[in-house]
């Protein structure tokens, strides 16, 4: 039995089995409304049947296909709730598990990167996997030294697989964009392929999770395990339990969810202050609440523990100081002052003539949990985001086709976006405003440091990244 299915034209033709089967389904779903049954049941039963077939082919090709579907599963609260509930399950399947790779291959990997007598490094190991995710597993162990930890074991073939298979993918990438309304899935999918090389390089990872780790090591609020041990397909780090963040969306508390929502906004904009690099993989698989020794302590004391970091975003300096700054502006209403920034900036070309009262009402509502002191993130406020910029017929979809996205936000806007997704997915109250003047320097007028130049964070929300804006930034 093969690990994972490596030959390209295997993998081509799964994946691309898959918009024939939505086709399918269709002539076979208005075959049954001729029938007599209701179109309401039957688009159901379409929603139901498509959603089981495409995360089924997903998990089971891992690589590429996996790590395009955990991309898209953070996105979920943008769905119609009549749409939502038949995609729910199977988009989250995918952000703890995926079928594992034969034990006699992991064993292969394990003698090839630490030694034939590799067990000796370990008082116990077990075989069964305790995670699956894109590009490799995770086993649990204990090492020599007493310590319990996590071994990440790379699939192998994962980086031809993965190019495979988001080649194949952004050839249809229009056929998937109706899963996600009001998002362009080509860009996606791009910006996803240009991260292949980084992911699979576990040095890399073991690098941004020891400056994490080192950063916030005895945190009050955040966990990040120390890495014990790396090579080239095999990373050890301490391990960590923790109640998963998926357990959290589907059964949390309030007070878990308002604290689990807190922590990520808090990670999202003190991570780049405090180590020059940005988690660039927030789907919930990679986060877990901790409870610390007093499991029936107090909810607000407890922690976020964060795991991979396989794909970062390098900021040296951390978010610039202007976008702060440039965000205080627009939410002051200087419409003039930040449609000039937007154009200094590039996004907007200089081609295109916007009128800038039309630009300030279509970012306001975006960045709504920005002007009050307190915000619940739901499900249905994700819905009228995407309906407003994603509807063809509005004015707000028209305005955002022609705003450009500099190639340097791609990263930063799909984090921001992504994140923003798992917030309401939480259902969480967050006082966002706080993480922002604690970690956003320019965003309190004090913090601005003179004579600087400014850079519009309202857009790392807001703009379109469809594949005309992405492709004309680049050009």
């Amino acid at each position: 039995m093969s690990d994972l299915p490596r030959k390209a034209v295997t993998r081509t033709a799964k994946l691309a089995a898959l918009p024939l089967g939505f086709a399918g389904r269709a002539t076979w779903g208005l075959g049954k409304r001729i029938g007599g049954r209701s179109a309401e049941i039957v688009g159901r039963e379409l929603q139901q049947r498509t959603a089981e077939q495409l995360f089924k082919v997903l998990g089971e090709l891992k690589g590429g296909a996996m790590k395009f579907g955990q991309a898209l599963s953070v996105f979920e609260s943008a769905l119609p709730e009549e749409v939502a509930g038949p995609y729910r399950a199977a988009l989250t399947k995918l952000q703890e598990a995926a079928p594992p790779m034969p034990t006699s291959t992991v064993h292969a990997v394990l003698a090839e990167q630490l030694g034939e007598d590799w067990q000796e490094l370990f008082e116990e190991f077990e075989d069964k996997p305790a995670a699956a995710a894109s590009i490799g597993q995770v086993h649990r162990g204990v090492w020599h030294d007493g310590r319990e930890v996590a071994v990440k074991v790379q699939y192998p073939g994962a980086g031809q697989a993965l190019l495979s298979d988001l080649s194949q993918l952004s050839r249809f990438a229009r056929l998937l964009g109706p899963l996600i309304p009001g998002m362009d899935i080509k860009p996606l999918i791009a910006e996803l392929r240009d991260r292949v090389s980084e992911e699979l390089d576990y040095s890399l990872e073991a690098e941004a999770q020891r400056a994490h780790a080192e950063e916030f090591a005895d945190d009050p609020d955040v966990v990040v395990p120390a890495v014990v041990h790396q090579c080239d397909q095999v990373l050890v780090t301490e391990w960590m339990a923790g109640l998963p963040l998926s357990e959290v969306i589907a059964d949390g508390t309030d007070e878990q969810r308002d604290r689990a929502g807190q922590l990520l906004a808090r990670f999202l904009f003190s991570g780049p202050a405090r180590t020059g690099l940005l988690h660039a993989d927030p789907h919930p698989g990679n986060f877990r609440l901790l409870a610390g020794d007093h499991p029936d302590g107090p909810v607000e004391e407890w922690r976020l523990g964060v795991l991979d970091f396989g794909t970062v975003d390098r900021l040296p300096d951390g978010l610039p100081p202007t976008i702060g700054t440039s965000l205080r502006m627009t939410l002051d209403g200087e419409a003039d002052a930040v449609y000039q920034l937007l154009c200094e900036e590039g996004f907007v070309k200089e081609s295109i003539e916007l009128d800038p009262d039309a630009v300030l009402e279509y970012l306001l509502p975006i960045i709504e949990p920005a002007q009050v002191d307190e915000f619940t993130f739901t499900r249905g406020w994700m819905r009228r985001q995407a309906a407003r910029v994603g509807d063809p017929r509005s004015p707000a979809h028209q305005l955002g086709k022609q705003l450009n996205l500099p190639p340097a936000y791609l990263l930063i806007h799909r984090v921001t976006l992504s994140t923003i997704g798992v917030l309401c997915q939480l259902g969480a109250t967050v006082r966002l405003r706080d993480e922002l003047e604690a970690w956003m320097p320019g965003f309190v007028p004090e913090e601005e440091p003179a004579g600087s130049e400014l850079t519009g964070f309202d857009t790392v929300i807001g703009a379109d990244i469809s594949e005309e804006a992405v492709e004309g930034s680049t050009a």
